[in-house]
């Protein structure tokens, strides 16, 4: 005899889900010596960071990990709690239900279900950009208005959507003639929309954006992913 890993049976594509969320948490969260099928109902918030970084490495394939601001947005998204500090989250445990039980306030969805889009858009159509850390992505949009509030204008930022599942979204600052400062979101891109046109190309063909958060040139940034243009259509 020799125990296995863990299994799970579905019957539909539409479990796949939430069948990876329950072999994640198993997988990560049970004791060896356990009873079968018992399982802590919350771990430490430390023990999921950990959790959450090694499953973006290993599934992105990258060697750039999540970072500590990372983790912050992380805590107060699957906390919903806006008010804690960092030091705050760290001595805190998170459960079964808030990882994949109980809906996000104001969305359809639960942390598992968000944060495994991010992982299969990463992954497919982002892992280059992530890697080369072109990406903040793990960000609010109230703390991206606040650090480009103040930025000249055309400053720019990639954040993950907070509003659907799979999306990066790019976040510019326009600079008013009064001096005054807006920062607008464009829609995000899906997986669907980026395997039409790479995220380099876009960013390339929006003339509004000209730095990368916090002043690197878009050029410079974003160069090496442009592709060549095809010509020759008729």
């Amino acid at each position: 005899q020799v125990l296995s890993l863990p299994i799970v049976v579905i019957v539909h594509g539409n479990q796949d889900n939430n069948a990876k969320a329950t072999v994640l948490w198993d997988n990560a969260f049970s004791e060896i010596d356990r009873v079968p099928f018992v399982v802590a109902e919350r771990v430490p918030w430390e023990k999921m960071c950990d959790t959450l970084n090694l499953k973006f490495m290993a599934e992105v394939q990258t060697t750039k990990g999540l970072l500590k601001e990372h983790y912050f947005f992380l805590a107060q998204k699957i906390f919903n709690d806006h008010s804690a500090s960092l030091e705050d989250f760290q001595s805190r445990s998170v459960s079964w239900a808030q990882f994949n039980k109980e809906i996000l306030p104001g969305r359809g969805f639960t942390f598992w279900q968000w944060f495994d889009g991010v992982l299969d858009l990463t992954k497919r159509c982002l892992k280059s950009y992530w890697s080369d850390r072109l990406i903040i992505g793990f960000i609010s949009k109230q703390y991206v208005c606040k650090l480009l509030s103040t930025e000249p204008d055309g400053t720019f930022l990639l954040r993950f959507s907070d509003s659907e599942i799979g999306g990066v979204t790019i976040a510019h600052v326009i600079r008013n003639k009064d001096g005054s400062s807006q920062v607008e979101n464009i829609q995000p891109f899906s997986a669907k929309d980026l395997s039409i046109r790479s995220l380099g190309d876009r960013i390339r063909d929006l003339g509004q954006l000209r730095n990368l958060y916090p002043n690197t040139p878009k050029d410079q940034a974003f160069g090496s992913h442009y592709n060549s243009e095809w010509v020759g259509a008729e």
